[in-house]
């Protein structure tokens, strides 16, 4: 498999999925977990094991989410209709259940998943401003006021 061993991949999305959870800006973050278990199940790496009513309702709307299994971590993510129709219903999420700790930072698991998924990250090209050479940089805010005595 790559460069990485399942477990590391594991431990790689518990630790993006667990920093999503609590991130400003978590979009990024589920979606290089999404991608990462997508291509583990084409390679049949992990298992679809059923669904689950999700924690959180959206606009109060009882939804479900998949539950997929990657070495001896669990994961939830948007079902497609086919799971709807293949897959055996769970009912409520056990919240008793707990996957195996691990210490991994992210910047360490983000590293293990965009090297298995292959992601490069979209390069903007760089603006560079182009300054005038008649421009004379504002000195206003770095003059003293009151003005100090000078000490002669």
């Amino acid at each position: 498999m790559d460069n990485y061993q399942l477990r590391e991949i594991a431990k790689a999305l518990y630790t993006v999925n667990r920093h999503a959870k609590t991130a400003p800006e978590p979009k990024h973050l589920y979606y290089i977990k999404k991608e990462t278990i997508n291509r583990l199940l084409r390679e049949r790496k992990a298992k679809k094991i059923g669904l689950h009513f999700s924690a959180h309702p959206k606009l109060s709307n009882q939804h479900s989410t998949l539950l997929v299994k990657v070495d001896e971590y669990y994961f939830h993510i948007p079902p497609t209709k086919e799971d709807f129709q293949q897959l055996e219903h769970l009912g409520a999420l056990d919240e008793n259940y707990r996957n195996p700790q691990c210490k991994m930072s992210l910047s360490q698991a983000k590293k293990v998943i965009y090297d298995f998924i292959d992601w490069k990250p979209k390069t903007s090209p760089k603006v560079t401003s182009k300054r005038s050479s008649y421009y004379t940089p504002s000195s206003l805010g770095k003059m003293e006021w009151p003005p100090r005595k000078s000490h002669r």
